[in-house]
């Protein structure tokens, strides 16, 4: 029996929405993967209706390169009762992708998976079917029973190899709640997840962290805003005195915090921050989709197992046309084997020692 360290790292891919693009782009991404050797020492295991997924496979295979589903282990959910009408929201899409999503999780959590890489869902259509979570994080937190989590996105530039990490302090609330959401309690929550998972899953012990402000400039003193003054500079001074591992840059003006990382991305040499902390969910989404719109991936930290997900959604206006661009599910399945197996191995260091 192969040795922990040696053994096939586990991967789960749930199916997401059979109407969207989903099951497109992890086929796509799953044979550009097998043709560059990238799942040597992975297992892939489709999770979801077989039906949904050959579908796919047999519409797709006479246009465009993807991969075979009877290539990969598969864990089966229902099929659907009815066709599913590929571009159309529906209750029956809704239920098959939830389906697939709880039955990834519980494989997980009963220790038959290392990682999951989850497809795109529609938040309408599990409204529809009846499940009422804002998204696939959220019902990851639950089944998993963790009091903190967070949403990071994740991005390497092809032009020098840097990473963007950008973690979300608010995620999907409406901008005018921001400020009463906000406070030095969820901040604390956030960095020290943050700080952790740049321990545990990037090997980043030291870390810099660049942390934005509210307000335009920071708030100028008071002028433009009164959260700086009155809590986040504050908030911060305690925060470096409780990690002095980390270096703490902030609160920076939101309209200059994301320079370095424009640099870094284009020009190699060039230093920036280890992770940024943007305060709302469009403050650090805007920056992430403009320089890596084809290659971010959202990973849920702060769950004993990794998640990851390519940053776009269901595209239903294309599903189905061979379209889909799977580069985000490709950087979204490499990331998962990064971070399972770096986890793996730092799981092993500290049982020597």
């Amino acid at each position: 029996m192969l040795s922990p360290s040696l053994s096939p790292l586990q991967v789960a891919i749930s199916l997401g929405d059979p109407a969207g693009i989903g099951p497109e782009v992890a086929l796509k991404a799953l044979a550009i993967a097998q043709s560059q050797g990238l799942l040597q020492h992975t297992e892939i295991t489709l999770v979801g209706s077989p039906l949904c997924w050959q579908t796919c496979y047999q519409n797709l295979r006479s246009r465009t390169e993807v991969a075979d589903p009877a290539d990969f282990a598969q864990r089966t959910t229902a099929d659907p009762p009815t066709d599913i009408q590929t571009g159309e929201i529906t209750a029956e899409s809704g239920e098959v992708s939830f389906r697939a999503l709880e039955s990834a999780i519980a494989g997980t959590l009963e220790g038959q998976f290392e990682a999951i890489v989850t497809a795109p869902i529609a938040k309408a259509a599990w409204q529809l079917a009846g499940h009422g979570y804002p998204g696939q994080t959220e019902v990851l937190a639950e089944a998993a029973q963790v009091s903190r989590s967070g949403m990071l996105f994740v991005a390497r530039s092809p032009q020098t190899g840097w990473e963007l990490r950008t973690l979300l302090a608010t995620t999907h609330i409406p901008l005018r709640d921001v400020p009463h959401v906000l406070s030095p309690e969820l901040l604390t929550q956030k960095l020290s997840l943050l700080i952790d998972c740049l321990r545990q899953d990037f090997g980043i012990d030291r870390p810099t962290i660049a942390i934005a402000g509210l307000n335009p400039h920071s708030g100028e003193q008071g002028r433009l805003g009164r959260e700086e003054q009155d809590w986040l500079i504050p908030w911060l001074a305690s925060m470096r005195d409780r990690f002095p591992q980390v270096q703490l840059q902030g609160p920076q003006p939101p309209d200059t915090l994301w320079l370095s990382a424009g640099q870094a991305w284009q020009r190699a040499g060039v230093a920036a921050p280890d992770a940024y902390l943007a305060l709302y969910h469009d403050q650090g989404l805007i920056p992430v989709k403009l320089l890596a719109f084809d290659r971010a991936v959202n990973t849920t930290i702060g769950l004993p197992f990794v998640r990851t997900s390519p940053d776009h959604g269901t595209a239903f206006d294309i599903a189905g046309q061979g379209m889909a661009r799977p580069e985000s599910f490709l950087a979204a399945l490499e990331l998962a084997i990064a971070l399972a197996h770096n986890r793996r191995q730092r799981a092993l260091q500290l049982e020597t020692v």
